[in-house]
């Protein structure tokens, strides 16, 4: 596997003087008309030319990879004006970071339900002979393996828990995320990539059964919700029969007690407003 090295390289407006100063006396050589200074001449203003070749800017957060007649050579990461070594091609590669948006991909979760999930991922290359050299198109292979990388993540785990225990993709979005960017490293390590962050920015079911999964949730709302409201029903009652008796304001048989226990429960339980009927005449 290649590695990123750094290149030697030479000021570029020395290196442009030193061109300028050699091509100005091959052409004063050159106009003596004479045999030894028209060759001489006609040396320097070859060296010249060749030393042209050389020249390459890098800008701010770019990398120049250099190679020569397919030989790998090394890099300029060094923004500014370089004279570097002549007829070499050079490809500049970018170092900014970026953000790669994935499309909206259809997962079967852990469960076997299928869900509609997305992410997007920031990134930067660290290695730009890697990026270059070892893979093909190193943009095309960030997109690809971000996409297996988040499939492979997303069946791992279930959408959701409706108990609230265990790992699930809509519970433990950081966990997720986290994971998601660790596994994204090991893929795109080969091509010289760093994964600096992943984030999930689509979660949700599919079409096909979001509507059966919405009323799931509803079912499930409205069961905790009664559940909570029968837990304080209870607890009222027990309150209620329990100063009753303490305060010594009324003697209550069972039969009375669960009469009692059963209006105080439909009033409190009930989703719409009791409506006692008042009793004018002796309790017995």
């Amino acid at each position: 596997m290649l590695k990123e090295k750094e290149l030697s390289y030479l000021n570029g407006f020395a290196g442009l003087l030193f061109i300028v100063l050699i091509g100005v006396a091959g052409g004063y050589l050159i106009s003596l008309q004479s045999t030894l200074p028209l060759i001489v001449g006609i040396i320097a203003c070859a060296i010249a030319f060749i030393l042209l070749t050389g020249l390459t800017i890098v800008q701010p957060n770019q990398a120049r990879v250099l190679t020569f007649f397919g030989r790998y050579l090394g890099v300029i990461r060094k923004s500014g004006f370089y004279l570097s070594i002549p007829f070499s091609t050079r490809k500049a590669v970018s170092l900014r970071v970026r953000n790669f948006n994935s499309a909206k991909l259809k997962v079967n979760d852990v469960n076997g339900n299928p869900i509609e999930i997305a992410t997007v991922v920031v990134f930067s290359v660290v290695d730009s002979a890697a990026a270059l050299f070892e893979v093909d198109e190193y943009e095309t292979f960030v997109e690809i393996q971000s996409e297996t990388a988040l499939r492979h993540v997303a069946s791992k785990y279930a959408y959701d828990q409706p108990d609230g225990t265990g790992f699930s993709l809509r519970g433990n979005t950081e966990e997720i995320a986290l994971e998601l960017t660790e596994e994204l490293q090991k893929r795109l390590e080969i091509a010289g990539v760093k994964v600096i962050e992943s984030r999930l920015t689509h979660l949700a079911y599919s079409t096909e059964i979001a509507s059966a999964m919405l009323q799931r949730q509803q079912a499930e709302a409205i069961i905790a919700a009664r559940e909570k409201i029968v837990d304080g029903a209870v607890t009222m009652v027990q309150m209620a029969i329990e100063r009753l008796q303490s305060d010594n304001v009324v003697e209550l048989d069972d039969e009375r007690k669960a009469a009692m226990i059963n209006n105080l429960l439909v009033a409190v339980v009930a989703d719409r407003s009791a409506q006692p009927v008042i009793n004018t005449s002796s309790l017995y």
